[in-house]
Parts: structure tokens; C-alpha cells; sequence
């Protein structure tokens, strides 16, 4: 199965929420159970990548999806390096809360694909209200790495998961001139 061109905001009457799979618990629980709600209370926003076809109850299988929301974090959180350059009060972030891809689509490229796609999004919106660095919240050592690899650098470590950040500055230059 082959998905969607496009990213569109979670629907509840467009996206099968019920059969997403990506092997972890913890977002196979979100993306059915709490995506919806986090939106409706105006504290998140989730992205879904659906399949190209619908199911035969017309829904739309989820192959890929992100969440962001906006945060802040303590400058004592980071590297000395770039602390002395910011001010004392809370440095507003934005956080990528969730990002996953059904097991189905996994080992195609498409985790890569949806990292870009929240990075382009949170680029955008930085242009109208800014933020100095994406942060991301690991579940696990494998996670970890998938976002290292894209120059994620690790902010702290609590209660087992590491917490990982890009400067929007490296951000920008991912998307100058698209």
C-alpha cells in the first residue's frame, strides 16, 4: 500500500485511527486515544500522512504522523555554550511531542520523510512566532539515534529518556531558500 502525496491535520470522520501499529505502545495509544483530545483542548497539533486509498468504511489508514506543540525549557538545561547567550527567563521551544510511522511503511524511508515534513512545518510557523529549538523526548536508545543522525544534540536525560534538541537556527538552514 502507498500513501498520500501530502500531510493533513488528524480527522476523526477522514483517518483510521484504530489499525496504526508502529511497535511502540506509547504512540499506538496517542495516536488512537489522546491525539484527537490534545487538539480539541488547543494544546497540540497532529499531522497524519494517510495511504492513497481508503479502507472499505471509507477511512484512511495513518502510515505516518507527527505532533508538535509549543514549550519552554530553562536555559540551565543547555550547553553553557549557548546558555550565556540567552536570557534568564524560560526559552520558548517547540516541542516535536510525537512522530512515528506504521510497521508496515517502516525501513522505506518514510521516518525521514516525516521528520522533514514537522521541521519544514515548525520552520513555518517560527516565521510568526519564534522559538529557539525543537525538542524531542526518546523512548529509547533507538530513538535516540534516529535523531542524532539528523544533528539532534542531547539537552538532558529523565526518568530513563533522553531529551534531545535542534537549534532553529540549524533549522533555518535546512529550509532557506525552499
Amino acid at each position: 500500500m502507498n500513501w498520500s502525496k501530502t500531510f493533513t491535520e488528524l480527522a476523526r470522520a477522514i483517518h483510521d485511527r484504530e489499525s496504526f501499529a508502529c511497535g511502540e505502545p506509547e504512540l499506538d495509544h496517542f495516536i488512537t486515544s489522546q491525539a484527537l483530545r490534545h487538539m480539541q483542548a488547543g494544546i497540540s497539533r497532529t499531522m497524519v500522512l494517510p495511504a492513497a486509498k481508503p479502507l472499505p468504511d471509507g477511512k484512511y489508514p495513518i502510515c505516518a504522523f507527527y505532533t508538535i506543540a509549543p514549550g519552554s525549557i530553562s536555559r540551565k538545561t543547555l550547553p553553557d555554550r549557548l546558555a550565556k547567550k540567552l536570557p534568564g527567563y524560560p526559552v520558548p521551544v517547540f516541542l516535536l511531542a510525537q512522530l512515528a510511522v506504521h510497521q508496515d511503511y517502516k525501513g522505506r524511508g518514510l521516518g525521514k520523510a516525516t521528520l522533514i515534513k514537522a521541521l519544514e512545518h515548525l520552520y513555518d510557523i517560527n516565521a510568526h512566532m519564534r522559538a529557539y529549538a525543537v525538542i524531542v523526548d526518546c523512548l529509547n536508545e533507538n530513538i535516540t539515534a534516529f535523531y542524532e543522525q539528523f544533528g539532534f544534540e542531547l539537552l538532558s536525560q529523565e526518568n530513563g529518556r533522553d531529551r534531545l534538541f535542534l537549534p532553529m537556527k540549524t533549522v533555518k538552514l535546512l529550509f532557506d531558500g525552499k
